[in-house]
């Protein structure tokens, strides 16, 4: 297990809970406003943290944090993630999995063998628009059964949206309608990324959306999802 990172307390990224954050290296795709752009590159990237001493890290936590949220980069792509959260999970600890929904097949697997207690699974843009706005060409069916699998199965989840300028009102609906009847959707502000690596694509620059934009949109979406919340909107 590869680890580029980690945030040791965190408030805000599993709901209702003190976490940690691990974070790996590595993503196959290459989303220009990506906040984690500089883990991506894993040639490059120094990747210095001991699993046995994160293990310990979070062994000497316990009475202090509630779970850990594994992020990236893109987890699903390690291949030992199973065997990685299957030892936090012996701690007795929550776990938080963010993905990008591209590999179905290990959501399937680590919920089937109940080793996850939350899924928070990012959806990019409308899926005619996904190889614009991922840097890549995507495997569309896969997006289209990781949204299945979590819809159908007994893990919390929440699918969520960075609504950058690229992306309107009418991309937000369309994606909404992809996960009708879902549990929760959070559209996030976008912000520039704070590394300055790769600085150079003019989209980075344009101005956010304006918070009256969201709460139009959020209005829409009421009827779509069960829950429709907001993240970064001042």
């Amino acid at each position: 297990m590869r680890i580029a990172s980690i945030q040791k307390n965190s408030f805000v990224d599993y709901p209702s809970n003190i976490v940690a954050v691990v974070f790996t290296p590595g993503c196959n795709l290459n989303c220009y406003f990506c906040h984690n752009r500089h883990i991506l590159d894993t040639e490059n990237i120094d990747v210095t943290y001991d699993v046995d001493n994160v293990m310990e890290f979070l062994k000497s936590r316990r009475l202090f944090l509630d779970g850990v949220v594994i992020s990236g980069g893109e987890p699903t792509l390690q291949p030992d993630l199973e065997e990685f959260v299957a030892r936090i999970k012996e701690l007795g600890y929550l776990v938080k999995l963010d993905t990008n929904g591209t590999h179905p097949h290990v959501l399937k697997r680590l919920i089937k063998k109940d080793l996850l207690d939350y899924i928070a699974m990012d959806i990019k843009a409308p899926f005619e628009r996904y190889n614009e706005l991922c840097g890549v060409e995507v495997n569309v069916a896969s997006i289209q059964q990781s949204i299945e699998i979590i819809m159908n199965g007994k893990v919390d989840y929440e699918f969520r949206t960075t609504f950058v300028p690229d992306l309107n009102k009418d991309d937000i609906l369309k994606i909404a309608q992809t996960i009708k009847g879902a549990r929760r959707y959070v559209l996030q502000q976008f912000r520039m990324p704070q590394t300055k690596i790769e600085m150079r694509d003019i989209r980075l620059f344009r101005s956010p959306h304006p918070p009256e934009v969201f709460a139009e949109i959020i209005s829409e979406i009421a009827s779509v999802v069960e829950v429709c919340l907001t993240r970064g909107v001042e």
